[in-house]
Parts: structure tokens; C-alpha cells; sequence
């Protein structure tokens, strides 16, 4: 289960596109979440994932 604080997300989610998973897709996959929710949840923030380098950006 992923962390609830938006921010404290972003940097496991962006630890873990890092260090374990290759996409966006790959992490969903593996940590069993739903992909347009967590998408939704850091767009909320002010951040959008970047398939060029794997990770969440503002």
C-alpha cells in the first residue's frame, strides 16, 4: 500500500521508478495499484508522469 500524503507518494513512487521498475505501467503492475488513480492523485500536486525519464515531474 502506497503512502495517502501526495508528496511523501512522489518520492517512493519516484524512488521506486528508479531503483525497481521500468515504467509507470511496471510499478502499477507490481505493487497491484490502479494506474489513473495514482496518476490523478500526484496531478492533484502539480505533477505529471514523464515516460522519457521514468519519473513524476511538475
Amino acid at each position: 500500500m502506497l503512502p495517502q500524503d501526495p508528496f511523501i507518494l512522489l518520492s517512493v513512487c519516484n524512488t521506486k521508478l528508479r531503483d525497481e521498475y521500468p515504467s509507470l505501467d511496471a510499478l502499477c503492475d507490481g505493487l497491484d495499484e490502479d494506474k489513473a488513480a495514482l496518476v490523478e492523485r500526484l496531478a492533484a500536486v502539480g505533477y505529471a508522469y514523464d515516460p522519457k525519464t521514468n519519473q513524476f515531474r511538475p
